[in-house]
């Protein structure tokens, strides 16, 4: 009887250990506006700039998410994508960096989940199939790169701003970041169980390693 009650007490200490939350281990990305914001024109290349083009897709980068609940965490992602990154004078442009996501590509780590992810709880793929990333400013900083760009995801776009790992070469630019949204900021909503309720921060991992273009 001792040894049961003591069961009846660890477990829910186990439990509460095992499901935290994973955003408190990665930064959170600013919202510096709550309203649809419009993209910013890119800017100019300076005269005698050398600017070089890359482009990447999923053969050789990642765009995954971490979501979590009381009860634990999934992982999930997309499977397609396409972007270009653009570099001038040996660093990433401000302006010019776009990701595309096909949002109907999403897949998660189980089945049932997956289906439900991309159900009109929350992605709504069927009517909101795209969901896009473009930047208006890459700001050096003491150890990393600040991102700033517009976010469209399911139909509302946010500006945001992230810390993230920037490589550029003559031949490649890697990217690499890690970081969590609310995905109430951008109308996905969908609470749960209410004994088991969804949390609204979800982790972004980005990876991203872009080649040169052709021409």
């Amino acid at each position: 009887m001792k040894t049961r009650k003591t069961l009846l007490l660890v477990l829910p200490i186990a439990l509460v250990a095992g499901c935290s939350n994973p955003a408190d281990s990665v930064p959170k990305a600013s919202v510096s506006s709550i309203t649809n914001a419009p993209t910013e024109a890119a800017k100019p290349v300076a005269a005698g700039a050398a600017s070089r083009s890359y482009v990447f897709g999923p053969e050789n980068s990642s765009i995954q998410f971490v979501g979590s609940k009381v009860t634990g965490t999934h992982n999930g992602g997309f499977r397609k994508f396409s972007g270009e990154l653009r570099a001038e004078n040996g660093r990433l442009a401000d302006a010019g960096n776009h990701v595309t996501i096909d949002t109907t590509s999403l897949w998660a780590d189980n089945d049932r989940l997956t289906g439900h992810l991309k159900s009109p709880d929350f992605f709504n793929v069927a009517q909101i199939p795209t969901a896009t990333f473009e930047t208006v400013a890459i700001t050096l900083q003491a150890t990393n790169s600040l991102v700033t760009g517009d976010l469209t995801l399911h139909g509302v776009t946010k500006r945001i701003s992230f810390p993230a790992q920037i490589q550029v070469t003559d031949e490649a630019v890697e990217v690499g970041a890690e970081f969590f949204i609310n995905r109430f900021d951008f109308d996905i909503k969908y609470p749960g169980k209410a004994n088991d309720l969804i949390r609204k921060e979800v982790v972004l991992k980005l990876k991203v390693k872009a080649s040169r273009a052709q021409g």
